[in-house]
């Protein structure tokens, strides 16, 4: 009767006045409309299109079990949905991937990147190995030995990381030891010019511009290369790797002295390059493109 229309106004009598005139309680119509409601089955509308090969309830317990089996914390939804590609040869869109990892809140919880952009047009990633190598220290706090240092170098072709080295004291010669390793890894030795033709990146810390690390450079025939200042995006590459030490062996842990950063930095190195994996790489780890291209070389 509420919804009939009045014949002298033209408009709905409505429930409220039909209620007070009959002396009815509008609460009791509406509890009855909430019972009726709630019997109801709703009609979920399907997704149009082909059904996917894999249901999302299997595709998440394989995304689970990806993340329980990685030796790595805090990963992307990129890296999940490579590694089930590549390791599982699970084929899922990306995007599928990536929403059912926010659904069930298993996205990393590192926090994304604040305020306005830095605008970085350069590039200073290479098309070769052992053209560009990217060097920085970091500082560790240990319990008995304090602030310690980390440096390190990292090719800026495939992001393999060249050497690796903590000391308590971060002066020019200890910053000068990941080179020196680079340099017997991947040019054979460290006699006079043996790096001619390599070009290394760093910033302007006091270890950089020593006198001892310049004049050693030039002995192995390196090219100093710096960093533009207040631009520390320049030296991205060392930088970046540097910041994925640091979550994935140094946060999170206590160390008592710095043999014991020592220890956790040179094995994460050796994991890092074996099994880091990089999406400009193509999804493959550091070890894998270099071997890849001394492959393609070698045929």
């Amino acid at each position: 009767m509420s919804n009939e229309t009045s014949a002298d106004t033209g408009r709905r009598y409505g429930l409220k006045r039909v209620c007070q005139t009959l002396n009815f309680p509008r609460s009791s119509i509406h509890a009855e409309r909430a019972r009726a409601k709630a019997t109801v089955t709703p009609i979920t509308k399907l997704k149009r299109g082909p059904k996917p090969r894999v249901p999302d309830a299997a595709l998440l317990q394989a995304i689970q079990d990806d993340l329980e089996s990685s030796p790595f914390t805090g990963e992307g939804h990129r890296k999940v949905w490579a590694r089930l590609r590549i390791l599982r040869g699970i084929r899922a869109s990306r995007e599928r991937v990536l929403r059912l990892m926010r659904e069930h809140h298993l996205l990393s919880p590192h926090r994304g990147p604040q305020g306005e952009a830095n605008l970085h047009d350069g590039r200073i990633t290479t098309d070769t190995p052992n053209e560009m190598w990217g060097t920085d220290g970091v500082r560790i706090q240990t319990v008995d030995d304090g602030l310690v240092w980390v440096f390190a170098a990292v090719d800026h072709c495939d992001g393999y990381c060249a050497g690796i080295h903590a000391v308590k004291a971060g002066d020019r010669f200890a910053a000068l030891e990941p080179i020196a390793q680079g340099m017997q890894s991947e040019f054979g030795g460290v006699s006079a010019a043996i790096g001619a033709g390599l070009t290394l990146r760093m910033d302007h810390g006091s270890q950089y511009t020593s006198d001892d690390f310049q004049n050693q450079l030039k002995f192995w025939g390196i090219t100093a290369s710096y960093a533009f200042v207040a631009e520390p995006q320049t030296n991205g590459v060392a930088e970046r790797f540097n910041r994925t030490m640091k979550e994935q062996a140094i946060h999170g842990r206590i160390f008592r002295n710095v043999d014991e950063v020592r220890d956790a930095v040179v094995d994460f190195k050796d994991r890092y390059n074996r099994e880091w994996r990089l999406e400009k790489l193509g999804f493959m780890s550091p070890l894998e493109a270099r071997q890849a291209r001394m492959f393609k070389q070698a045929a």
